[in-house]
C-alpha cells in the first residue's frame, strides 16, 4: 500500500503570516494536531503543531522585564518566546515523504523522526498529509485485503506466478509455501510480506528456493537452496 492511498489530500494548511491564534482556532476547528505551513505555490516550508503552540503558552512569562524569564522553563526553545505566527513557531524544515512511497516507509520514518504526521509531496507540492492515526487505521485491514495485496505485489514486482505460492492469511499472521527459484527471490518475498500493512508476523519456513544465488556470487562458495536443488 502506497501512502497516496491512505493520505488525507487537500489537508488544511496555513502561510507564514498565520497568527498563532489562527492557528490554534484551524486546529480545534479542523479537530486536528498540526498544521503543514505553505508558500503561495504549494511548497512545504515547516510544519506547527500543537506542541508549537503548548511551548509558546509556557514561555509566556508570569511577569514582565528582566524577572519573567526565571518563570521561564529552561527546555523552551528562546524562539517561541517571540513567535506570533506559524513562521516563527513551526518546526522548519518539514519532514515529508512522496505520494509514491509505501504505508512502511511512512512509519518507519515517524518512528526515526518522532513525528506524528507526515506531508505528502507530489511533484514538490504538498498533495496531502498522512498521520499515525491513518497507519493504525490501515493496521486493522482484512486479512482478505492483506491477501490480495501480496499477491499483487509478488505478481508485478517479482513475476512469480501466484499458484507458484501457498499463501495464508490469519489474524495477520502471514504463512509463506512452496518453491521458487532464487534464494534471493524468496528473501524479497518475505520483505514484501512485511511491506503490507496490517501484517503482524510471517513465516516463510515452509518457502524453499532450487538455487542459492548468494552463495554462488561469493568466491570458492557452491550453495544449495533449502530442501534441495533440484537434481
Amino acid at each position: 500500500m502506497k501512502v497516496k492511498e491512505l493520505m488525507t489530500a487537500k489537508p488544511a494548511t496555513v502561510g507564514q503570516t498565520a497568527s498563532l491564534k489562527q492557528v490554534a482556532e484551524l486546529m480545534v476547528e479542523r479537530g486536528i494536531s498540526g498544521l503543514p505551513v505553505v508558500n503561495a505555490d504549494g511548497r512545504v516550508l515547516g510544519v506547527v503543531s500543537e506542541a508549537d503552540i503548548i511551548l509558546k503558552a509556557a514561555s509566556r512569562p508570569e511577569s514582565a522585564g528582566v524577572l519573567g524569564r526565571f518563570f521561564v522553563p529552561k527546555s523552551v526553545d528562546e524562539r517561541h518566546l517571540a513567535a506570533t505566527t506559524a513562521g516563527e513557531a513551526m518546526t522548519a524544515p518539514a519532514v515529508t515523504i512522496e505520494a509514491d512511497r509505501s504505508v512502511a516507509d511512512a512509519a518507519r520514518l515517524m518512528v526515526e523522526q518522532q513525528v506524528n504526521r507526515l506531508p505528502v509531496l507530489a511533484g514538490g507540492k504538498l498533495a496531502g498529509i498522512v498521520s499515525r492515526g491513518d497507519i493504525v487505521r490501515a493496521f486493522t485491514r482484512s486479512d482478505g485485503d492483506i491477501w490480495e495485496e501480496l499477491n499483487d505485489d509478488i505478481r508485478r514486482k517479482l513475476w512469480i506466478a501466484p499458484d507458484e505460492l501457498d499463501i495464508a492469511v490469519t489474524g495477520g499472521r502471514v504463512e509463506v509455501a512452496g518453491r521458487v527459484t532464487t534464494r534471493t527471490e524468496a528473501e524479497l518475498i518475505e520483505a514484501f510480506c512485511w511491506r503490507v500493512p496490517g501484517v503482524v508476523s510471517v513465516d516463510c519456513t515452509e518457502l524453499s528456493w532450487e538455487a542459492d544465488d548468494q552463495a554462488l556470487r561469493r568466491p570458492g562458495a557452491g550453495g544449495q537452496g533449502r530442501d534441495h536443488v533440484n537434481a
